[in-house]
């Protein structure tokens, strides 16, 4: 690759380079975060553009730098508009650029849907692992989409003992279609549509939150079992007092506690963040136990920190590099000022200004 070149990778590059990889995603998800919790990163806070009129849709900028391994910078810019699935289209669209630690310019343009969908499928597999302390052959997941369909591969993978998946969704058409696509892919099973969020809330222990809910609509966790793991993915599901009563494991405290998020909203009302007992990756480090008591239910809320696509796009890149995979772009950079191969841009003759 020459300086000044981009890699161009399309959605179908990136599926063909990370299908079958889901290990190689939660390690570098678990290494991510770990380098972000020990200081190895830069992460500013994610920037929201939102549209007057339009409060549902947004596009999100995370900028990240992570050191280690990955030693890589850049930006996602992920759109999200829910009324996109009305019309046969994927409710979000995503792009990652990288750019090199050592010159800024940029490596490589990325489609991002398919790292967003498996580093956040990741990230809950991840926390599954190490926080679910019980057995698991039922998952339960809320919310019919391109999400939930990548955690629960994901969760299979971790727990390969996973023979059902319980379902609800506010269109039931949707948890149709996702009951057809999962037991074509995942060989051996079996997903049961739930009547409602209640009867959904009571069939598994390990329950994963993945909609596009703005606002709280959970308001009680009654009849859910002992020993349950939330992975609140969709961050606004839940209503700040069930967060203020959980055991609260998050990705980032200052992250997830803006945007009104349940956490957002829980510490509004409690006027702190103790309820936060801490992060994920002061788990994988043995920094602090799993769970805090073994009969009570513990929370994963994930912002979705930059760094994790930063992990996962380099991860990506090498893989692309290795495999000669994509658009190699030459000289997308123009030659600079001081290159002796660069000209000077000539002046407008007179009267052609």
């Amino acid at each position: 690759m020459r300086d000044g070149s981009v890699l161009i990778l399309k959605g179908e590059d990136v599926l063909s380079l990370l299908s079958n990889r889901t290990a190689a995603i939660i390690e570098a998800v678990k290494s991510a975060y770990e380098h972000h919790t020990l200081g190895n990163s830069s992460l500013p806070h994610s920037t929201f553009l939102r549209f007057p009129g339009a409060d549902r849709n947004r596009i999100i900028a995370l900028p990240a730098y992570l050191g280690g391994d990955y030693e890589g910078a850049g930006v996602k810019w992920v759109a999200s508009f829910p009324e996109n699935v009305k019309h046969g289209m994927d409710r979000a669209s995503t792009v990652i650029v990288l750019n090199s630690v050592a010159t800024g310019r940029p490596e490589a343009i990325i489609e991002g849907s398919l790292i967003n969908a498996k580093r956040t499928a990741a990230s809950a597999a991840l926390a599954a692992r190490y926080l679910h302390d019980t057995d698991v052959d039922r998952i339960a997941i809320l919310g019919c989409g391109p999400i939930g369909f990548e955690i629960q591969r994901f969760l299979i993978s971790v727990f390969p003992q996973i023979r059902t998946s319980y379902v609800c969704d506010t269109d039931p058409a949707r948890a149709e279609t996702f009951k057809a696509k999962s037991e074509a892919a995942f060989e051996g099973l079996t997903v049961t549509p739930a009547p409602n969020i209640r009867s959904l809330l009571k069939s598994s222990s390990l329950i994963v939150l993945a909609t596009t809910a703005g606002t709280p609509h959970i308001f009680d966790l009654d009849g859910i079992g002992e020993r349950s793991t939330i992975l609140n993915i969709s961050l606004r599901d839940l209503s700040p007092e069930i967060i203020l009563g959980s055991d609260n494991i998050v990705d980032d405290p200052d992250h997830v506690c803006r945007e009104k998020t349940s956490l957002h909203l829980a510490e509004q009302i409690a006027g702190n963040r103790d309820f936060i007992r801490g992060a994920l990756a002061e788990v994988t480090l043995g920094r602090i136990p799993p769970r805090r008591d073994r009969r009570g239910t513990v929370v994963f809320s994930p912002f979705g920190l930059g760094v994790l696509d930063i992990a996962v796009s380099r991860l990506l890149y090498r893989l692309a590099l290795d495999e000669k995979k994509g658009l190699m772009l030459d000289s997308f950079v123009p030659e600079g000022w001081s290159s002796s191969r660069a000209s000077a841009p000539k002046a407008p003759k007179p009267g052609h200004e």
